[in-house]
């Protein structure tokens, strides 16, 4: 299991005067990549999870798509069910689904309230199912 593969990021830009700094907003974890049966992809998303809690990565995004008939997919509701779990052990501090993750959402305000970077995420507003955000401790 290539763990580097997997923790690519999504990048923000930020304006000073002239230039344009990159700056990281979020590591992105793909647990649909190669379309794995639910137990295998729920493996992956705590083993990567907790490496990147111990490397001192804060801000993660996790790609479990929303399943093909697009009312929710079994990845999606096991990768909540997953972190619902985390946080209730205290392995995370917050997640919050896609769908909820924009301005008119208490769940995604609260969240950029306790990281500003993700109010410059290109999902931040766009209601994408097929995402999850999540800070961890």
């Amino acid at each position: 299991m290539c763990i580097m593969k997997d923790l690519r990021s999504a990048l923000f830009r930020r304006r000073y005067g002239s230039r344009i700094e990159e700056e990281l907003a979020a590591s992105i974890i793909n647990i649909e990549e190669g379309m794995p049966q639910v137990e295998a992809a729920m493996k992956k998303l705590r083993f990567e999870l907790n490496t990147m809690r111990r490397i001192g990565i804060h801000q993660v995004k996790v790609i479990h798509g929303y399943g093909s008939t697009g009312h929710g997919g079994a990845l999606k509701v096991a990768t909540h069910e997953c972190l619902r779990g985390m946080l209730d052990e205290g392995k995370i501090k917050a997640y919050c689904p896609g769908e909820f993750f924009g301005p008119f959402e208490k769940s995604g305000r609260t969240l950029v309230e306790m990281c500003p970077a993700f109010r410059s995420d290109p999902d931040w507003s766009r209601a994408n199912d097929g995402i999850t955000v999540v800070i961890l401790k």
